[in-house]
């Protein structure tokens, strides 16, 4: 049974800051590039990484003994002890200010931002928001803020759901598999222990999805390259994004983009077509 959710007490965290480093290397490029479907090629010292390579930086890295039973850390720490079970990445945004580059020693400094509670279709829903700053030897690299969604355990889906509304028509569109192979290198790449991506069984019997979940970071990813690459190699100055429902394995899945007056309007979709992730990015 799911302890009481103090939300008085979780607000105490707000505020909260913890710094971490690493060094963009090589071999990380290579297998980040590898994992969005780019060249891999040999990335030498001051190449370009992409642009999300900060998601795979200096990830937390706990013993065997504080993990959770979903693989995570158990609660608390720097993030607040949301006594909800369900952990995921919602959405957020990032400013894109300069390119990390192969060799740069980077680092990230992060703060609680807001915690709050909210009721949605499944029942309880705690949001915390994370901002972090990246920095390289040139300066500020990116800016970004994060939003964690934690839920209850629940097996079934909200009832009374309606019919999905007709997919969207893209002008630009890329298709990929959503295969376990892609899954296990992201939760390498990034250190990421969640077993929802990785296990099958856990996902299936104890949190009763279908199948292994696609990381919201790496539907993010991808949605940011293709942005860039619509727009000459340029990151966008802005990218905001949100989940809105998951992406499963063994599908054919798509990266899809329409020309705004104000920029890019970007989604992954499912093999249906339907959004699972939507995005705006501006120059």
């Amino acid at each position: 049974m799911t302890e009481k959710l103090d939300i008085d007490h979780l607000r105490q965290w707000i505020g909260r800051t913890q710094e971490a480093t690493d060094t963009v290397t090589a071999q990380l490029v290579k297998g980040l590039r590898a994992t969005l479907f780019q060249e891999v090629g040999e990335p030498r010292s001051g190449d370009a990484a992409p642009f999300t390579v900060h998601w795979c930086l200096a990830q937390p890295v706990f013993p065997m003994s504080m993990l959770g039973p979903d693989g995570h850390p158990t609660r608390g720490g720097f993030l607040p002890p949301v006594p909800l079970p369900r952990r995921m990445w919602a959405g957020g945004e990032i400013e894109f200010l300069e390119p990390l580059r192969v060799g740069d020693d980077s680092t990230r400094t992060s703060r609680i931002a807001d915690v709050t509670v909210k009721t949605g279709s499944t029942g309880t829903l705690c949001f915390v928001a994370v901002e972090h700053t990246i920095t390289s030897p040139r300066g500020v690299a990116i800016r970004e803020r994060q939003d964690i969604v934690y839920r209850a355990m629940t097996s079934s889906q909200p009832g009374g759901a309606k019919a999905p509304p007709p997919p969207p028509k893209a002008q630009h569109r890329e298709t990929h598999v959503s295969d376990p192979v892609l899954l296990f290198r992201y939760s390498a790449l990034t250190f990421n222990g969640h077993r929802i991506h990785y296990d099958r069984d856990y996902v299936t019997k104890v949190e009763g999805y279908p199948g292994l979940i696609f990381h919201g970071p790496l539907q993010a990813a991808l949605i940011i390259e293709m942005a860039a690459k619509m727009r000459g190699g340029k990151a966008p100055k802005k990218f905001s994004y949100r989940g809105v429902q998951p992406l499963f394995e063994g599908t054919e899945f798509s990266v899809n983009a329409n020309d705004t007056d104000a920029g890019l309007e970007l989604w992954t979709a499912n093999a249906e077509g339907q959004p699972t992730m939507k995005g705006t990015a501006v120059w």
